[in-house]
């Protein structure tokens, strides 16, 4: 419980994490991280205009870093203690997102990678579900710190008929029983091919619904955008209200 003086300078309170959003309308079911129900504490959304879902992961996001900067700028201002974004491939700007602003920054759950690498035992690799693997690049990886020592293997869902469509089409309609179907036969398909797949990271911030889902069929560790939200959280909840004066 507070007590005593304390200092106010922030329009808002209470929020620990400030998600960029990108500028979508298809439809955000609770786990995603576009549905405030998915977290068990408030979050900040800010949408960032003219940045959607082809432009961002079919085009590489090209000019859009000043609003995703400026994104970043207004939820400081207005008193979160981190920043992400719902989309894996603005990891190519983690470096400026980060520079951009005085609190921590986690553009994508592909920041996960190295830890997870390093908590599997010698000889097994780490698996990487994303919504296109055609889009995921150099920049990518390099931008969440995945070296050549990081063994992956990857696995995208464009050869699907459901879940890439929508939410790279920005579609108003999602089947989500098929998109569930589609998650788990791309997981299966990705163990089939890599046995060696000790545990499995989620790039699609859109995934997450389906995690238990692909924890059930794999049977290995599934690490997604929303464990990072919650750990940022925790590391910030007790400094989310006014300061002591």
């Amino acid at each position: 419980m507070m007590s005593g003086r304390v200092r106010g300078g922030f329009n808002q309170y209470g929020f620990t994490v400030g998600i960029l959003m990108l500028d979508t309308r298809f439809p955000r079911i609770p786990g995603e991280m576009g549905n405030a129900t998915t977290f068990p504490f408030p979050v900040r959304y800010h949408r960032v205009t003219g940045a959607d879902p082809h432009r961002v992961v079919r085009q590489g996001a090209e000019g859009l870093l000043p609003a995703f900067v400026e994104g970043a700028r207004a939820l400081e201002r207005e008193g979160v203690g981190a920043v992400t974004t719902n989309c894996g491939f603005l990891v190519k700007y983690q470096r400026e997102l980060a520079a951009a602003v005085s609190i921590p920054v986690f553009s994508s759950a592909l920041l996960l990678v190295p830890l997870v690498h390093r908590m599997l035992a010698p000889g097994r690799r780490v698996g990487l579900m994303t919504v296109n693997a055609a889009s995921l690049g150099p920049e990518h990886l390099a931008g969440a710190g995945i070296g050549p020592d990081v063994p992956l293997a990857v696995a995208g869902m464009e050869g699907e008929k459901e879940f890439t469509r929508v939410m790279l089409g920005d579609e108003m309609e999602l089947d989500v029983d098929l998109a569930r179907e589609e998650h788990v036969r791309v997981a299966r398909r990705l163990m089939a091919e890599h046995p060696d797949i000790g545990a499995i990271v989620l790039e699609c911030t859109n995934m997450p619904p389906y995690m238990a889902d692909i924890q059930r069929e794999t049977g290995r560790p599934v690490f997604d955008i929303t464990t990072l939200v919650r750990m940022a959280h925790d590391a910030l909840v007790a400094a989310g209200g006014p300061r002591p004066a």
